[in-house]
């Protein structure tokens, strides 16, 4: 019997982990993720914000399983023990989802190394190392049991095209948008599916401090939909890539902006 449509989109007896998971994107996208019947680990640093957006998620979700892990992601040795907690917990990882990040308007000039590592260890490093402790189990339930599983490292638009005030920021999420392919080229052959997804512009917290009313109306007349994203718009893509109604996609950029990347001139 084919499965209904709706029905490959269920995330039911899987894992997700969401790195990132207590700012407002990856927030909603656990959300999603735990609506869909999925065993939700909501990974950040702060313990007081990740257990009551864990509580937040429980109450929405129902019965589904949602819990807060703390993790410094710039440090390898916590990913590797948030990697090890959850296997511990839960036997397997289905879905990983890597969306912390931090950004900074600071002119190119001006950037010291402190900021610079800071940004690179938390948006690309993070990610890199992340993909690694967790690779490490998926690669080896692929080969043992053939079961594949979803990455879904979170980029940006400016890790698509140059944008100006967001040079760190820009570099490293580009790396990861380059890091995914590379993953995805790589693990494909065993089911492992690695894509990106791409919010536009929405009004979360990294990027709050850079939103001055010039940049505003400059986002806003180059968005055809003539708005800043909402957070729970980035469920659907969330869903697709995690789910087996995507398991023909891998190494693509899904790009959720209202339709920014369209627009030249």
């Amino acid at each position: 019997m084919v499965a209904k449509s709706s029905d490959a989109f269920r995330l039911d007896d899987r894992v997700a982990v969401v790195i990132g998971g207590t700012g407002v994107l990856c927030g909603r996208m656990a959300a999603a993720l735990a609506d869909a019947g999925a065993t939700v680990a909501i990974v950040g640093r702060d313990r007081t914000k990740g257990e009551e957006a864990a509580s937040t998620l429980r109450a929405e979700a129902a019965a589904r399983s949602v819990e807060f892990i703390a993790c410094d992601v710039a440090a390898r040795d916590d990913i590797a023990q948030l990697a090890s907690t959850v296997l511990e917990r839960h036997g397997q990882v289905d879905v990983l989802v890597n969306g912390a990040g931090v950004n900074a308007a600071t002119p190119f000039l001006d950037i010291a190394d402190d900021e610079l590592e800071r940004i690179v260890a938390i948006n690309q490093l993070a990610v890199v190392r992340a993909c690694q402790e967790f690779g490490r189990h998926l690669v080896a339930r692929a080969e043992s049991e053939g079961i594949g599983a979803s990455i879904i490292n979170v980029g940006s638009a400016s890790g698509l095209r140059p944008l100006s005030r967001v040079f760190t920021y820009s570099m490293t999420k580009a790396a990861v948008h380059n890091l995914t392919k590379n993953l995805a080229r790589e693990w494909g052959p065993l089911g492992i599916r690695a894509n990106v997804l791409v919010p536009g512009f929405f009004p979360a917290e990294q990027n709050r401090k850079i939103l001055s009313p010039d940049r505003v109306d400059s986002i806003l007349g180059h968005t055809p939909l003539g708005r800043f994203g909402e957070a729970d718009e980035l469920a659907g893509a969330t869903l697709l890539l995690a789910s087996d109604a995507g398991r023909f996609i891998t190494g693509a950029e899904l790009v959720v902006d209202g339709g920014f990347d369209a627009v030249t001139i």
